[in-house]
């Protein structure tokens, strides 16, 4: 529970009471939570998106123990993922919406699946929405040692890009090259820009995908 902004110390074990579910609701008993920087945000007052006192969180594991009324998607003792924008993750047990529900195949690891979905269903919008990728296509991923641009580069070097990525510093180089970028830029010590045609011989690359912004934005668009 969050009664007022500020750094981790201001999140406080509170007990609340759940009720039964009711029309199109299920109740969840969860088993892992996925954190993002936009529940640092929440937490902090950066975003002011949660009302106070509030639960952050926005995506679980978890299994359903009870359904309510009309509830077709999910059954009792069916194991489930979810993303919403109403918060209430960083809980044991909460009610939620069935729509929101997700069916865990078997076989997922719960655990991986609790950090990487909302992640992964951002790089699946990301290469088969926003900009579909082909063998053969030229990437640029901004940040690709982070959480997104990891599995951003893995997704578009198994398709059969190539993948160009940016990180600040050696170290994150050598995590991104792991994850699937074929050439890496140091972005604070190299131009990115003249560097991505050097490596594509002048023509560019199809897509840039850029989580920073600021600092590259109008060179991405180069």
């Amino acid at each position: 529970m969050v009664r007022e902004y500020g750094g981790p110390d201001v999140l406080k074990q509170e007990a609340v009471q759940i009720d039964l579910p009711g029309q199109g609701q299920v109740r969840v008993r969860q088993r892992f939570l996925g954190v993002n920087y936009h529940d640092i945000y929440v937490r902090s007052g950066f975003y002011k998106t949660l009302a106070l006192p509030g639960v952050p969180g926005c995506e679980a594991v978890g299994v359903v123990e009870a359904v309510g009324a009309g509830v077709t998607n999910v059954r009792e003792g069916g194991h489930i993922a979810y993303i919403t924008d109403k918060y209430g993750g960083c809980a044991s047990e909460r009610l939620l919406q069935a729509d929101l529900a997700v069916k865990v195949a078997p076989g997922i690891d719960e655990r991986t699946l609790g950090g990487a979905f909302l992640r992964g269903l951002t790089v699946d919008m990301l290469v088969s929405r926003v900009h579909r990728l082909q063998p053969g296509d030229w990437a640029l991923v901004h940040a690709a040692a982070g959480g997104v641009g990891r599995m951003l580069a893995q997704w578009a070097s198994h398709i059969g890009a190539h993948v160009i990525g940016t990180a600040g510093s050696p170290e994150k180089a050598v995590i991104a090259r792991r994850s699937g970028c074929e050439h890496m830029i140091l972005y604070r010590q190299e131009n990115f820009v003249d560097q991505v045609k050097d490596i594509t011989a002048g023509r560019g690359v199809g897509v840039a995908y850029d989580s920073v912004g600021k600092g590259t934005f109008l060179g991405s668009l180069d």
